[in-house]
Parts: structure tokens; C-alpha cells; sequence
């Protein structure tokens, strides 16, 4: 929770989030929203002129959904509850569509389905949520112990593939493992959250994107940069998908190894922070262009601060945490009605054609941690 000192800080973000959620709600209450388009959220229910063909399936459809769970949680709105309800409803078209569903169905159906039942004891929610963690665990190689990555792509074989990504997508495992009292579900996440440890964080801290293992005999063949600059560089994001996910893997198992390999991660992302406290796309990119993603600054203060309650080093990750999140408010946040998002300079990757936007999970991130901060935030993970 945030110090004395702070609080007045803290109060003025919490009145702007509320100031700009209680028009976005409403605004954007009949959308799925990943990105704006001229200010404007998108809308992935449909699937647009020149929008991708995945729309109803895309990842990060469950976090507007997760957006309005935290701020019924703190406010006890109604009117949040039943935004957020529309949003999982909705998602059942995924279900039913069923290709184009893959590793981040945590992302999905975690802040959407779950955290439904988890605030309402709704049954219809629990069952989404269920079906998601089943469709999770059957993409588990028990060869390599890896949960596998994506379907497929035109000029890849990803068979053997895992991403970091998926460490966050874990705790819809735990839950279901919790929520059933069948051990099936936790142990598979386990395995998975050991095989990272082994495989994709390097000795400074810093972590793979991909790791490609032997789909039939298990092993590692290969990594690939993925979204950072270039193979074997760090994708700041894809750090923050390590630390975090780590923390929760200790949180719901009490095993020191993701611990221990969330500090390690945690600092060497600390090492690495700018001056300017703004976080690049990748910490091995070149100065110029300097690319951010606010994105990697709003999942780090997350996962920073659930890691200082667990950690002695409670004082340098609740410190690193607040610095990012002052960074963001003094820098990059848009409280005004010229967009729909908040945080500004999200990036997808480095290679994207796309620098600099609005992304709907920064949004989220950062509500979670201004919350977090207070003591409020409601616990998705």
C-alpha cells in the first residue's frame, strides 16, 4: 500500500481514473476495445474493414472487461458489473468458434469469466471460466513440459514452441485447480513455470521471448527475438510477463525457485530502467528510433509491487514500482476526452508497423497497480 507521503499523489490519479472511466463505461460500453483508431476504441466483437480476422478471438479481449471488474470492485458501481458481464457474454462466440484460441485464454477469460465468479459467485461464469482452463491445459506437451504457443503461422512451425507471454496466462491453471480440487491443472502450470525458469531466463535476469523446444522429444533447439529487436535481446514486455508470472506461480504454489527467478528478473529489469524512468520496447534496441511501450512500465509496477509483499527486498521493488508509475502519470498518461485510452507510447513489438498507441491491457496494468497502491485492487491473478 502507498506510504503517507504519496497519498495525495495517489488520490489525484484514483479521481482522474474515476473522471475518465465514467465516460469510457459508457462510451465504449457496447465494444471489446484493443486499441483506438483515431482516438476512438476499436471494437473486436466485429471484425471491421481492415481490422484483423481474429476480432472476436483476439488476446486481449478480456481486459476492458478486467478494467471494469477493478473499478466495481472498488466503487461497487453497478453499472461496471454489467459492462463487464456484456464482454464475457459476448465471448462466447470464441468458444463456439473455437479456432483461433490459443495460449492466452488466461488473458481472456481471467478478468472477464473468472473474476465474474469470483465477485458474484455467478455459475454461468465459473463454467466459462472452467472450459478455458481446460482449453489451456490440453495445449500442454508433456514431453517437454511446455504449454505450447499459438496454432500455426504461414511461415512457421509452431509445434514446438512456447513464449513468456504465457506465464501470466498461468493462474487461470491455479484457479481451476483451486475451484475443482483437482491437482491436474496446478501441476501442469508448475511444469510449465520450471521449464521457463530453465529455459528462457538467461543468467543476468533478462528473458526469451520463444524458446522452440522438440515437440516429440523434448528439448531445447532454438530461441527467437519474437516481438523485442532481435534474437537473444530483452523485449522489456516480455520481461514483465516473466516477473510477474513468476510471482504468481510463488504466490499459488510457495515454491522458492519462481521466486527467487522473480527477483532475479526483477532485477535486471531494475538495472535497466532509464533515466527518464520510460521503458523502451527492447533494453538492446538502438538509441534511435527510441521506441517505448508504456505497456512494459504499467505490467512492471504490477508485478513489482506484488512482488515486495512477498520478498526482504520490499523497499527497492516498492520503490522501483512507484517510480514507473510516477513516470507514467507525469508523462504519458491522457486524461482529456481526445482518447479513449490513458497511457500513451504503447508498442506492440519493435517490429511492428505500429509505435506509440493506445493499447487497451496498458490500461488495465496501470488501473491495477494505482489500485494495488491504495489496497484495493480486486486479485485476477
Amino acid at each position: 500500500m502507498i506510504k503517507s507521503k504519496d497519498m495525495d499523489w495517489l488520490n489525484k490519479i484514483i479521481k482522474q481514473i474515476y473522471s475518465k472511466m465514467e465516460w469510457v463505461s459508457i462510451k465504449s460500453g457496447e465494444k471489446i476495445p484493443a486499441t483506438t483508431i483515431n482516438g476512438d476504441h476499436d471494437n473486436r466483437r466485429v471484425n471491421q474493414s481492415g481490422q484483423r480476422e481474429d476480432g472476436i478471438n483476439w488476446w486481449t479481449n478480456g481486459f476492458f472487461a478486467g478494467m471494469m471488474w477493478q473499478m466495481y470492485h472498488d466503487s461497487k458501481e453497478q453499472k461496471y458489473a454489467d459492462i463487464a458481464s456484456n464482454t464475457e457474454q459476448w465471448l462466447d462466440q470464441a468458444f463456439d468458434e473455437y479456432i483461433g484460441l490459443h495460449h492466452d485464454v488466461g488473458f481472456m477469460w481471467l478478468p472477464s469469466a473468472v473474476a465474474h465468479y469470483r465477485l458474484t459467485g455467478n455459475l454461468t461464469s465459473r463454467k466459462r471460466g472452467l472450459h478455458a482452463a481446460n482449453l489451456l491445459a490440453g495445449r500442454f506437451n508433456p514431453v517437454g513440459k511446455f504449454i505450447r504457443a499459438w496454432d500455426g503461422m504461414a511461415d512457421h512451425d509452431t509445434t514446438g514452441w512456447a513464449i513468456i507471454d504465457c506465464m501470466l496466462n498461468l493462474p487461470l491453471l491455479y484457479w481451476a485447480s483451486d475451484e475443482t480440487k483437482d491437482p491436474r491443472f496446478s501441476q501442469i502450470a508448475q511444469m510449465h513455470a520450471e521449464t521457463v525458469c530453465k529455459n528462457f531466463i538467461r543468467e543476468n535476469g533478462s528473458s526469451e521471448h520463444i524458446v522452440e523446444f522438440d515437440p516429440y522429444k523434448g528439448g531445447k533447439v532454438r530461441i527467437y527475438g519474437g516481438q523485442g529487436y532481435a534474437d537473444g535481446s530483452a523485449w522489456t514486455r516480455g520481461q514483465t510477463w516473466a516477473l510477474y508470472g513468476l510471482v504468481m506461480s510463488y504466490i499459488h504454489t510457495a515454491d522458492n525457485l519462481f521466486l527467487q527467478t522473480a527477483e532475479k528478473s526483477a532485477e535486471y529489469f531494475i538495472s535497466n530502467i532509464p533515466e527518464n524512468s520510460l521503458i523502451p520496447i527492447d533494453f538492446d534496441q538502438p538509441k534511435e528510433p527510441d521506441y517505448e511501450d508504456s505497456t512494459a512500465s504499467a505490467i512492471a509496477a504490477c508485478g513489482l509491487l506484488e512482488l515486495s509483499k512477498h520478498s526482504e527486498n520490499e523497499e527497492i521493488y516498492y520503490d522501483a514500482a512507484l517510480r514507473l508509475l510516477k513516470a507514467l502519470t507525469e508523462k504519458r498518461c491522457n486524461w482529456s476526452e481526445n482518447n479513449d485510452c490513458i497511457l500513451e507510447n504503447c508498442s506492440p513489438s519493435y517490429h511492428d508497423i505500429n509505435h506509440h498507441i493506445g493499447l487497451i491491457y496498458a490500461d488495465y496494468f496501470f488501473i491495477e497497480a494505482i489500485f494495488k497502491l491504495k489496497g484495493s485492487d480486486f486479485f485476477i491473478w
